[in-house]
C-alpha cells in the first residue's frame, strides 16, 4: 500500500512538471487576463505588448526562482506568436487563432496514436520511466493508454470546436473566457484519468514487490526439512554409543 502510494504520487509530480507544474497551468492564463481587457480600453497595439509583458515576467520570475524553464519558455514563445497573429490581423480575436488550430492539431495526433495502437500516452510515459516499450505486450495496459489518450483527444477537440464557433462569431470577450474554462481546469481533469492509466498499465507491467518477496521467500522457518533418510543432526548420546 505504500509503495503504491509512493509511485502515485511520483506519477502525479512527474506528469505536472511536464506541463510547469500546478503553477504553471495558472500562469498560462495570465496573459489572456491582460490582453483582453487592455484592448478593450487602450486598443490592440497595448494589449500586445501587456501580453507579451506578463509572458516575460512570468519567465523573469521562473528564473528568479529556479522553476522548471522549458515550459515558462514554450509559454513566452506561444504568447509571442499569438501576439504576432492578433497584429498581423488586425483584430484582436486573431490571438486566440494559433491555440485553435493547435488543438485541432492536437486531437487529430492523439486519435491517429490511437487506430496505429502507439496511444501517445503510454509512448510518453514509457520514455519517462524508462519501461520504453514493456507495456506493449500487455493488452491490459494498451487499453488503459488507449482511455487516457482518448480523454486528450476529447479535450482538444472540445476545444476546437467551442472556440473556433466563437471566433467565427466574433464573440472574443467569450473565446477568452472559454480559452481559460478550457484550459488548465479541463487539464487538471484528463490528468486524473492519465494517472489512472499510468498506475493501471505499470501494474500489469511491473510486479508489486510484495508478490515478489512471497516467491523468494524459502517455505516454512527457513530451515531445511528433513527427509525420510535424514538422520539429523547428531548428538552427544549417539557419539557416546558409537564409542
Amino acid at each position: 500500500m505504500w509503495h503504491s502510494r509512493r509511485v502515485s504520487e511520483t506519477q502525479q509530480k512527474t506528469v505536472l512538471e511536464q506541463l510547469g507544474g500546478l503553477s504553471g497551468l495558472i500562469y498560462s492564463s495570465l496573459p489572456i487576463v491582460s490582453f483582453v481587457p487592455v484592448n478593450s480600453l487602450f486598443g490592440l497595439a497595448p494589449a500586445v505588448w501587456s501580453a507579451l509583458g506578463v509572458a516575460a515576467a512570468i519567465l523573469v520570475w521562473r528564473l528568479i526562482r529556479r522553476g522548471p524553464i522549458q515550459p515558462a519558455i514554450s509559454g513566452f514563445l506561444g504568447v509571442g506568436i499569438c501576439a504576432f497573429i492578433a497584429y498581423r490581423t488586425g483584430d484582436a480575436k486573431g490571438y486566440f487563432l494559433f491555440g485553435i488550430y493547435t488543438s485541432l492539431l492536437y486531437a487529430a495526433v492523439f486519435v491517429v496514436s490511437i487506430l496505429v495502437r502507439w496511444p501517445l500516452v503510454g509512448v510518453a510515459w514509457g520514455y519517462l520511466n524508462g519501461h520504453r516499450n514493456a507495456w506493449k505486450s500487455h493488452k491490459g495496459a494498451v487499453r488503459a493508454y488507449d482511455i487516457a489518450t482518448a480523454a486528450w483527444a476529447l479535450v482538444f477537440a472540445a476545444r476546437y470546436l467551442v472556440q473556433s464557433e466563437l471566433y467565427d462569431s466574433d464573440h472574443t470577450g467569450w473565446l477568452a473566457a472559454a480559452r481559460i474554462g478550457m484550459g488548465w481546469p479541463l487539464t487538471g481533469l484528463v490528468l486524473l484519468v492519465t494517472v489512472w492509466a499510468v498506475r493501471r498499465a505499470d501494474r500489469l507491467v511491473e510486479p508489486a514487490p510484495e508478490h515478489a518477496e512471497i516467491v523468494d521467500e524459502p517455505a516454512g522457518n527457513g530451515e531445511r526439512p528433513a527427509s525420510n533418510g535424514d538422520a539429523g543432526p547428531s548428538t552427544g548420546s549417539d557419539v557416546d554409543r558409537g564409542a
